[in-house]
């Protein structure tokens, strides 16, 4: 695979920081993960340098931004330890559009009922096997009723911009 090199010395890193500074919470959050063999492939990469998922509590999670793995959700769940869904990636690629682009970018929302099935079905799977799922992303953050949606289909986490934490918190205490 590409970058090999650069990869193998960031897990030098993490296995620095996990082991002789001893901060075992630090986990591996893998992005772009297009095939199953793609995840299969990192695992190998990952025990070969000395970070075996599972091994003193190490936790390797994915990031879910492609549809690939909105179609493959349950298979990508047998070699990780749950999601981060990449709501901007998997907009824009479900939509096909780029959301900088002046021609297309009013049709970029995460609220879109063709991404939200996405983000349903990333989240049943992880739910269904006891794994986390989370969402980062400017959808909930400029979209308080996204991110009650996003709580009662039962999401673990959500990332917020900082000047919207404290309204999008009032809106989901009030609703």
């Amino acid at each position: 695979p590409f970058f090999t090199e650069c990869f193998e010395m960031e897990l030098d890193a993490i296995k620095k920081v996990r082991g002789a500074m001893g901060m075992t919470n630090v986990e591996i959050m893998i992005p772009f993960v297009r095939t199953l063999e793609m995840a299969r492939d990192v695992m190998l990469i990952l025990e070969k340098n000395g970070l075996k998922r599972g091994e003193n509590g190490l936790k390797v999670n994915m990031m879910a931004e492609l549809p690939s793995n909105v179609f493959l959700a349950d298979e990508f769940l047998e070699y990780f330890d749950g999601f981060s869904i990449g709501s901007n990636d998997l907009t824009q690629l479900t939509l096909g559009l780029d959301r900088d682009s002046g021609l297309v970018a009013q049709y970029f929302d995460e609220r879109n009922p063709a991404v939200m099935k996405g983000l349903e079905i990333l989240i049943k799977a992880c739910k269904a096997k006891g794994k986390y799922v989370g969402i980062c992303g400017q959808g909930p953050s400029d979209h308080p009723d996204l991110a009650k949606w996003l709580m009662e289909q039962g999401i673990d986490s959500v990332s917020l911009n900082p000047d919207s934490v404290i309204p999008t918190y009032m809106f989901l205490g009030t609703k």
